[in-house]
């Protein structure tokens, strides 16, 4: 089984966690396992050399200055390992077995990283040797220090995992893998077996520090990715294993919707609002497509079939409730998703969906992202001629 195990800040942090890495790597090596190591920074190495570039310094320096932690962490590493007697070797920037090259632009040059990684694969293989190879650096076309920004080891590991064709990819960090809520806040929290790749990057655009949102692009079908905590010294075990990948979709929904909104003057400031209406829906077994909110709105989605038994509860609502003042509805509205992995890193990709539509005069009636996915909500008579030209536009 080939293994690339990536080993966050934290779990290098000293001596005693070094070794501890270092005997779950061995161990895995032993048992007959191939496996390849990305080294983040040892602790909060990074922050302290950002901090202590206190001066002008270009890109390149700085790139070169923080590059360091990295550096000094596949030493220690590929000491560690050498002292129980595992063939490791480091690989960095300026090495011809460096694997991660970037453009002019500073973006992963990916079919040049694609040949190296494979070439480091081969050569992992056929001399039975243990790369630890320095994370979130990178190197450019002309032979300069880069980097890959906050999370770059992540997306070294999962990059390097899909490229060597790697059974799974462990990342290896502070954390009982992905919990069920902040064990720093919240009673109970426990690890979550199993989550999506589409869960996971939405928890992560909205907080959740497990996985970097970028990483998880890399993520294949056939490559298993799993987070545990460096506490169990074991690399083919525990944690929380990260399923399925991302699939670009563009999506048309067969059937219209109504589109419900209920106006207050204060809603955005009334808790329980939104709540009130939505368990009103649900007691009355009427499922909710999406929600969008404004200043003194809320707009419900629905089937177009169930507008009217809504349109009955919502009047309810607005009735009973002092801060609702009328609800109103649209019918013969469609919904066009796009789902893409890497829709969050493409600059622009709101006026890329909605730009063509405004050209071809079509009116956009809503709009809602999330960190995987947007909705463009426009009339039911519409829906062909937006999804064709979305499609074209994406």
């Amino acid at each position: 089984m080939r293994v690339v195990a990536k080993f966050g800040g934290t779990s290098l942090g000293n001596g005693n966690r070094v070794n501890r890495a270092a005997d779950s790597v061995a161990a895995a090596v032993e048992a007959g396992h191939e496996v390849a190591v990305v080294a983040s920074a040892m602790g909060s190495t990074t922050d302290f050399l950002l901090d202590a570039i206190s001066f002008e310094a270009d890109e390149a320096d700085e790139a070169e200055i923080v590059s360091m932690g990295e550096r000094t962490s596949v030493r220690m590493l590929k000491a560690a390992l050498g002292a129980r007697g595992v063939d490791a070797e480091f690989v960095e920037p300026g090495m011809d077995e460096w694997p991660v090259i970037t453009d002019e632009h500073g973006e992963v040059d990916v079919e040049e990283s694609r040949r190296r990684a494979r070439q480091l694969a081969t050569d992992m293989a056929a001399k039975g040797y243990v790369p630890v190879v320095s994370g979130f650096v990178a190197e450019d076309r002309a032979g300069n220090v880069t980097t890959l920004g906050r999370g770059g080891s992540d997306t070294s590991a999962l990059m390097l995992g899909n490229h060597m064709n790697a059974d799974e990819v462990v990342i290896i960090t502070d954390v009982e893998g992905v919990m069920t809520g902040d064990p720093g806040v919240v009673e109970g929290a426990r690890n979550v077996g199993e989550i999506t790749v589409d869960e996971l990057r939405n928890l992560s655009f909205r907080g959740a520090e497990v996985v970097a949102p970028s990483a998880l692009t890399y993520k294949g079908a056939d490559m298993d990715v799993r987070v545990a905590h460096y506490q169990h010294g074991d690399l083919m075990e525990g944690g929380t294993s990260i399923e399925g990948q991302f699939d670009n979709l563009i999506d048309l929904r067969e059937t219209p919707l109504a589109c419900l909104t209920v106006a207050g003057r204060a809603i955005r400031n009334t808790p329980g609002i939104l709540s009130d209406l939505s368990v009103a829906l649900s007691d009355a077994d009427i499922n909710v497509d999406a929600v969008s909110s404004g200043m003194d709105s809320v707009t419900f989605y629905l089937d177009g079939e169930a507008a009217e038994r809504a349109e009955k509860i919502l009047h309810e609502a607005v009735i009973d409730a002092e801060p609702l003042s009328s609800v109103t509805v649209d019918d013969d509205v469609a919904v066009i998703r796009v789902t893409g992995g890497q829709l969050p890193d493409e600059s622009g990709v709101l006026q890329d969906v909605i730009g063509p539509l405004a050209e071809e005069h079509i009116a956009v009636h809503d709009l809602i992202t999330s960190a995987t996915s947007v909705s463009v909500f426009v009339d039911w008579a519409d829906r062909e001629r937006a999804l064709g030209i979305i499609q074209d536009a994406v």
